[in-house]
C-alpha cells in the first residue's frame, strides 16, 4: 500500500458548487476510483486549498490512473470540476493535482 498526499487550489467563487458536487458524486465516479485500486480517499478544505489523501492498493499505479483517464464518466466528472479549480505553479509536468512528499507517518 502507498499513501498519497495532493494539493490544489480551489477557486473561491466555485467553492460551494465544489463542496456540492463532492458531497453528491455520481456513483460510476466512486465505483472506477474503487475499482482503480484506491481506498480511503478523502479530501479536505482550508483557506484556498484542496488537500485529497488516499491509500492505492494495486500493483501498477501508472496502468490503474490510466484506466481511470480512459474512463468516459470520469472525463466527463474531470470537465465538471476542473473550472473549480487552479493548479499550482509549483507543480510537476503533466500533474493537475500536485503530489506532496509525506514527510511523517505514523501506524
Amino acid at each position: 500500500m502507498k499513501r498519497f498526499g495532493q494539493i490544489i487550489k480551489v477557486k473561491p467563487d466555485k467553492l460551494e458548487d465544489y463542496k456540492y458536487h463532492h458531497a453528491n458524486p455520481w456513483p460510476q465516479i466512486d465505483a472506477m476510483i474503487k475499482a482503480c485500486n484506491i481506498q480511503n480517499y478523502s479530501i479536505y478544505y482550508k483557506d484556498g486549498y484542496l488537500f485529497s489523501y488516499y491509500e492505492y492498493v494495486g500493483n501498477d499505479y501508472e496502468a490503474d490512473m490510466e484506466k481511470m483517464a480512459q474512463d468516459p464518466k470520469t472525463q466527463e466528472w474531470w470537465a465538471l470540476v476542473k473550472p473549480f479549480q487552479t493548479p499550482l505553479e509549483t507543480r510537476k509536468d503533466g500533474e493537475w493535482w500536485a503530489d506532496m512528499e509525506e514527510v511523517y507517518h505514523l501506524d
